[in-house]
C-alpha cells in the first residue's frame, strides 16, 4: 500500500487571472522565521523582478488561519504549497509587492512570530517594515483581523479580506459556529469593530452568491458596524460570484476583481 499523500483537487486551483511571466518571479523558499521544540518553521518570499534595484519594498503576508498539521492531512499539502497561495503570491510580486506565505503549527502564535521576524529582519529581507499588509480569505480572515486589534502590536498597513468570516456582532454566533465546524482559529471571539484600529485601510470583497452558511450575514454586520465606526473601508460587492470565485469562476468579473485587489494593495502600500 502506498504512503503517498493524495492532494485534494482544490489544492491545484490557481487564480483565474494571470500576468505573463508571473511563474518566473524570484523566490526564496523555506526561510526559517521561528524554531521551537518541534523544529523550524519556514516562509516563502516572492520578489518583484526588480527588487534589488529599487531598494526596500512593501510586502503582503498571506494569512493562514488553519494549522498545517490538520490542513495537510485533509488537503494533502501545506497551505503555502496550494496553487492558490502560490499564484496569488506571484501576482503580488508582479505588482511590485513582496509576497510572503508560510508554514505553521499554531496559527495565532506563529502568525505573530512571523510578523515579529519580518519586522526585525526587514532590511535583510528587502522589505520596508512600515509598509506590510495582510491578505486573507474565507476562514483565514478572523486570524488576520487579530492583527488589527488595537494594542496587539504593530498593525498592518492595510488588509485585503476576501469572502471571509469576520466578527460575531449583535449577539450572533455565525463565525464561532463556522470555526467549530471547519477548524479555523477565531482569536477575535468577543471583539467588536470598536476594538479594531481606525487607521488601517481595509478592502472587503463580498461574494453575493456565497454558499458558505451565514458567512454573508456576519460579513454584512461587520461592514455596517465598520461604517458606523467610520473606518477606512472599501467594499467590492460581486452579486453573482460564489465563494472562492477567484479560483473557481473564470470570467471577466473574477479577473477584474483580482485586478482591483492588486490595485488596492499597490495604492495602500505606496510610499508616502
Amino acid at each position: 500500500m502506498s504512503d503517498q499523500i493524495v492532494r485534494h483537487p482544490m489544492t491545484s486551483k490557481r487564480v483565474v487571472y494571470e500576468i505573463p511571466g508571473m511563474e518566473a518571479v524570484p523566490t526564496r523558499r523555506e526561510v526559517e522565521y521561528q524554531r521551537d521544540h518541534d523544529g523550524g518553521l519556514g516562509m516563502d518570499l516572492y520578489y518583484p523582478t526588480n527588487a534589488r534595484a529599487v531598494g526596500p519594498l512593501p510586502a503582503v503576508v498571506f494569512v493562514h488561519g488553519f494549522s498545517d498539521v490538520g490542513f495537510r492531512s485533509r488537503m494533502g499539502c501545506r497551505f503555502k504549497e496550494m496553487a492558490s497561495s502560490v499564484s496569488w503570491a506571484q501576482l503580488m510580486a508582479m505588482s511590485g509587492i513582496i509576497a510572503i506565505t508560510y508554514a505553521n503549527r499554531n496559527p495565532e502564535h506563529d502568525l505573530h512570530g512571523l510578523w515579529q521576524y519580518v519586522q526585525q529582519n526587514a532590511a535583510s529581507l528587502g522589505i520596508d517594515g512600515g509598509r506590510v499588509g495582510v491578505f486573507a480569505s474565507s476562514g483565514h480572515v478572523p486570524l488576520a483581523l487579530s492583527l488589527l486589534v488595537r494594542g496587539a502590536g504593530r498593525t498592518p498597513k492595510c488588509a485585503v479580506l476576501c469572502y471571509g468570516y469576520t466578527l460575531d456582532l449583535d449577539g450572533a454566533g455565525d463565525v464561532a459556529d463556522a470555526a467549530e465546524k471547519w477548524g479555523f482559529v477565531n482569536p477575535c471571539a468577543g471583539r467588536r469593530c470598536e476594538d479594531l484600529a481606525r487607521d488601517v485601510p481595509i478592502l472587503i470583497v463580498r461574494a453575493g452568491a456565497d454558499e458558505m452558511p451565514h458567512l454573508n450575514d456576519a460579513l454584512d454586520r461587520f461592514v455596517g458596524w465598520s461604517l458606523r465606526c467610520n473606518m477606512p473601508l472599501t467594499v467590492l460587492n460581486r452579486p453573482a460570484s460564489p465563494h472562492a470565485f477567484d479560483l473557481l469562476q473564470a470570467n471577466d468579473t473574477s479577473r477584474e476583481t483580482v485586478k482591483d485587489i492588486l490595485a488596492f494593495a499597490r495604492a495602500a502600500l505606496a510610499a508616502g
